[in-house]
């Protein structure tokens, strides 16, 4: 991948992806110690800054990230985990990023569980990706982002290769080669109900760094 190469809109989108390279790398390396959400943003993040100066080749270029960013979607408020915000001749890019981090240990040393509400959280973000990229979630088109992408890792084999897929938290199926569209999903989880809808098509390739599962997503 040549984050050089193409629009300033296709550089920035590019620069995610180059950016969550070399974070899987670092994490599988164990140069960075990542135990919840919050870690693998502020690390991913740091990295991103430093790349996005790269990607402008002109005056009339600039970036910038944001963090938490609050937004009004579908009525209800929201909060945006990264905002990467582009601006070149007059024009303004927005990307959306959604993180999820699922560690089996906890950062104080007990054994994690609640998988189901992992896996189905993926699927949320995917929908909640969707719903800030359509004209119709707001009601301002400024505020409309052009692209959405969702980051996870996690440390279970078990959820990237499976030996069944008996549990009804596979209705949220997010391991290694599933391919999904066109979903409303519906299965209650940790006894709270589901209504989630997916209307792109998905597929989950995971990478495998040191003990680690990466995964980037984005719907076409």
């Amino acid at each position: 991948m040549n984050i050089l190469v193409g629009s300033f809109e296709e550089r920035l989108r590019k620069s995610i992806s180059f950016a969550w390279e070399i974070f899987s790398e670092q994490v599988g390396a164990t140069l960075l110690s990542i135990n919840k959400e919050a870690s693998m943003q502020l690390h991913y993040s740091y990295i991103l800054q430093q790349i996005l100066p790269l990607v402008c080749f002109s005056k009339n270029e600039s970036a910038k990230i944001e963090l938490e960013t609050g937004v009004i979607v579908q009525g209800r408020s929201r909060e945006i985990d990264l905002v990467l915000r582009g601006r070149a001749e007059g024009l303004i890019y927005n990307i959306a990023v959604e993180m999820k981090c699922y560690r089996e240990i906890t950062s104080s040393g007990g054994k994690r569980g609640a998988t189901d509400i992992f896996m189905k959280d993926v699927y949320e973000d995917l929908h909640l990706l969707e719903s800030y990229c359509h004209r119709d979630s707001f009601d301002n088109e400024k505020s409309v982002f052009n692209a959405g992408v969702a980051l996870v890792m996690n440390d279970l084999d078990r959820l990237v290769n499976p030996k069944s897929k008996v549990a009804k938290c596979w209705d949220y199926d997010i391991s290694n080669g599933t391919k999904v569209s066109d979903l409303h999903l519906t299965t209650p989880i940790g006894g709270k109900t589901v209504d989630l809808k997916i209307r792109k098509c998905y597929a989950f390739k995971w990478i495998k760094k040191g003990e680690f599962w990466f995964l980037e997503n984005e719907g076409v």
